[in-house]
């Protein structure tokens, strides 16, 4: 199975969208779309880090004989932090941290406007707790 049929069955069982993993991961729109299309393959390292930034093991993209092996259970879930929760372990204002993840500064989290009022936000825990360096 090609990085990008693995790519879009990860978002797919995830149920993410192309922004998401923009968000995620870190890549830019341009790269996520190259890699979708399978125009662009990604380094192993960058396969790995994608691997990690969407909450899968870091071998998720190696092609291995059984490729049926690395299919995501439905019921597994990127584990989460809550806003503020993050904000208290950065020492922060909850309002900066939401602040941060709107203007996509956190390489950990997004936020996506979803009415004229409302956000959701999104931190994956395990990048966060990486990137910060925080022990929990």
């Amino acid at each position: 199975m090609s990085f990008s049929e693995k790519l879009k069955e990860a978002m797919q069982d995830l149920d993410l969208n192309q922004k998401q993993v923009v968000g995620m991961t870190g890549k830019s729109k341009g790269s996520i779309s190259q890699y979708l299309s399978g125009k662009q393959i990604p380094s192993e390292k960058a396969q790995s880090d994608i691997a990690v930034s969407l909450g899968l093991n870091p071998d998720y993209f190696k092609n291995e004989e059984n490729p049926a092996s690395f299919r995501i259970p439905r019921k597994e879930t990127i584990p989460r932090l809550d806003v503020v929760k993050a904000a208290q372990l950065m020492g922060m204002n909850h309002d900066t941290v939401r602040k941060g993840l709107q203007q996509g500064v956190f390489p950990w989290g997004y936020a996506i406007h979803t009415s004229e009022n409302r956000w959701t936000y999104f931190i994956n825990a395990k990048r966060f707790v990486e990137i910060e360096r925080i022990d929990r």
